[in-house]
């Protein structure tokens, strides 16, 4: 009896029929099969190529880092060494107190903030008692011209202001002076230079101040015009001498081996005071004998 691949109700299949199908059915398979793997082989070879070429690129931007990691330590290594060459000279240069052409070190700071006040005051008070004792010659110089205060009593006016000027203006040129030694910008070698160059910065500015207080002191004030002569030509040799004398102390102190923070503004002030008070009362003598008037 023949055997059915079907059901009764449907046609019979030859065996031929059913091979060429399923060797159709096959075919799609293998051609599903390929079409969906091989996108996947490129993206792979796709993958593997890119990874190589961003592998290179790292490595070249790391060797580019790590030349560039040495060129700054050979750079730090040279400027280590230039600093510790130039240490031994800063402080070779450096005298009492940081002012001797030198950077303040740290012992020194270190040593003032630890020191108590009143060692701090027995330090100075000798030094001001000096000080003290010069500015009594101010006084011997007010008796000496009594008589020409007495005449001409508008002098009196203008001591405290020219006292306080020629403080002024040597205080400015010894905290200069100072500042500058301390910084190391000059040297003591500089000395001349230096006071040669105050000097003629004092003279300069007590001519420009003269020509202002003068007119001022006539127009405003109504002082006399010979005591307003007195006082123009007063003012630029009394800067002249603040200036030079707050130049020169401070390279004195450093010679003497002393400390020139501690000396040279009350040195000053009171050489100023002198000095200035007996110009002033000298010139107001020989412009007094110009006018014809009694001393």
């Amino acid at each position: 009896m023949p055997i059915r691949l079907c059901s009764s109700r449907s046609s019979p299949l030859r065996p031929t029929t059913v091979i060429f199908k399923s060797l159709l059915f096959i075919s799609f398979l293998i051609c599903g099969a390929t079409a969906i793997t091989s996108p996947g082989i490129s993206s792979l070879s796709n993958i593997a190529t890119f990874s190589k070429m961003t592998g290179k690129k790292e490595s070249s931007v790391l060797g580019e880092l790590k030349e560039t990691i040495r060129q700054q330590k050979s750079e730090i290594e040279k400027l280590r060494q230039q600093l510790k060459q130039q240490a031994p000279a800063k402080s070779s240069t450096s005298h009492g107190g940081g002012h001797g052409g030198g950077e303040v070190s740290e012992e020194d700071v270190a040593n003032y903030l630890q020191e108590p006040f009143y060692a701090t005051s027995l330090k100075r008070v000798g030094w001001l008692g000096i000080f003290l004792a010069s500015l009594s010659f101010t006084a011997i110089i007010m008796n000496s011209f009594e008589h020409t205060l007495e005449k001409h009593i508008e002098l009196s006016y203008f001591v405290p202001l020219l006292a306080g000027h020629g403080g002024n203006t040597g205080g400015q040129t010894v905290s200069t002076v100072l500042s500058a030694l301390s910084a190391g910008t000059v040297q003591r070698k500089d000395a001349a230079r230096i006071v040669l160059k105050e000097a003629l910065a004092g003279v300069l500015s007590g001519i420009i101040l003269g020509l202002i207080v003068g007119p001022v002191a006539y127009k405003v004030m109504g002082i006399s015009y010979h005591v307003t002569t007195v006082l123009f030509f007063t003012m630029p040799l009394l800067s002249t001498i603040a200036s030079t004398l707050g130049a020169m102390i401070p390279f004195a102190c450093i010679w003497c081996g002393l400390d020139p923070s501690v000396i040279a503004a009350p040195a000053m002030t009171s050489m100023v005071d002198v000095t200035g008070l007996l110009s002033y009362f000298v010139i107001a003598n020989q412009v007094f004998k110009l006018f014809g008037l009694e001393l």
